[in-house]
């Protein structure tokens, strides 16, 4: 049984060098697929490029790198989470990349 994940988890995934920050909400990951951006420690602050700093990890969110991942044949567990504000700060950078002109 998969254990819940949530948007605003930090997960160490299966055959991933770095962390990955789930993005997509609960509703959404119930199917057993996430959408996760990945967390490199080091980087530049951007408008894409979010940082963020949890007491397990600190590091920047690469908001344009998000990626579709198929939880159910992936092994993971969580190993932070981030609060409120930054998911809000990142989810406004993703809906940036969508939004018309």
């Amino acid at each position: 049984m998969m254990t819940e994940i949530s948007q605003g988890d930090i997960l160490n995934i299966e055959r991933i060098k770095m962390p990955v920050l789930v993005v997509s909400k609960y509703f959404f990951n119930q199917t057993g697929e996430i959408i996760g951006c990945p967390i490199y420690k080091n980087g530049e602050p951007g408008a894409l490029h979010i940082r963020i700093s949890s007491d397990e990890i600190t590091g920047y969110v690469q908001c344009e790198k998000m990626s579709l991942l198929d939880m159910n044949i992936r092994g993971y567990s969580k190993i932070g989470r981030v609060h409120m504000p930054e998911i809000i700060d990142i989810t406004d950078a993703i809906q940036s990349i969508f939004d018309y002109v």
